[in-house]
């Protein structure tokens, strides 16, 4: 079964204040498959890092449509509150995030049955925080 890697990260200057999110996708064995790097408008780090898995997921569900139903996906994120919001570890106490948080929810019900969310350094996320960056310094 065809693994991919997805690096996600979301940042807001000012929080709040002009967001971007960072996608930065790659096989299993280290290439890179593709990447996203856009603004998002005005919201706070925690929107930015649940707009990045979302994005992240719609992006795979646009390239490989039906396939992600066949296929591992492991979403590293290095937001360990919104990784234990999105497992059900934590309560999700901002009422703006719980759109967000159902949108994911629904992907991965309907196209990800085989979707792992993994907590990760900051130093290995360094990707996407890169794509993160770019898109807010256009």
């Amino acid at each position: 079964m065809e693994k991919l890697i997805i690096y996600t990260d979301g940042g807001a200057r000012g929080n709040p204040g002009p967001a971007a999110v960072g996608v930065f996708v790659t096989s299993e064995d280290g290439e890179m498959v593709f990447e996203v790097s856009e603004t998002i408008g005005n919201s706070t780090n925690n929107y930015a890092e649940y707009q990045a898995v979302a994005t992240a997921m719609s992006e795979l569900k646009k390239k490989y449509g039906k396939k992600t139903k066949d296929m591992d996906f492991e979403i590293r994120l290095d937001s360990e509150l919104v990784k234990k919001q999105l497992s059900g570890e934590y309560q999700i106490k901002d009422p703006g995030l719980v759109p967000l948080f159902i949108e994911i929810h629904n992907l991965r019900v309907s196209s990800f049955p085989n979707l792992s969310l993994v907590h990760v350094p900051r130093e290995k996320n360094k990707e996407a925080d890169r794509l993160v960056n770019e898109a807010l310094d256009r």
